[in-house]
């Protein structure tokens, strides 16, 4: 199983392409939960599983490979009430206040959804997102 560290992002791409060979690109997967940021929603330790082609959209937890960097955070979209086209720009939303708000560079970033999380060993324990 892989870990996605949620408060410190890290590179894990190298690690990500060495352990995922098993699973075809499509194939739904599971990280671990490290750190704070999406507290409370997701406790350091949850198991999350992933949706590569899952319909990232508002208010939908996505996992983002970012300028070299992996976490996932809570996708929300940003209207710019100033400017006269109503232009949106979408953020990655960390739950915890302690946390800052980051732009989303672009969608394609986005690696997919999380649809799902639970306790290791703790099955009855899950909660669904989509």
């Amino acid at each position: 199983m892989n870990e996605v560290v949620t408060s410190q992002p890290r590179n894990l791409e190298l690690e990500l392409e060495m352990q995922a060979p098993s699973c075809a690109g499509g194939e739904s997967f599971a990280l671990m939960v490290l750190g704070h940021s999406m507290a409370p929603e997701f406790q350091e330790g949850e198991i999350i599983i992933i949706e590569p082609e899952g319909l990232a959209k508002d208010g939908s937890y996505v996992l983002v490979n970012q300028r070299d960097e992996w976490t996932f955070r809570q996708l929300k979209r940003d209207v710019d009430d100033s400017s006269t086209s109503n232009t949106a720009k979408w953020i990655l939303h960390p739950l915890n206040p302690n946390f800052s708000d980051e732009p989303l560079d672009n969608f394609s970033d986005i690696k997919g959804v999380i649809i799902q999380k639970a306790l290791p060993g703790r099955r009855r324990a899950s909660k669904f997102y989509v």
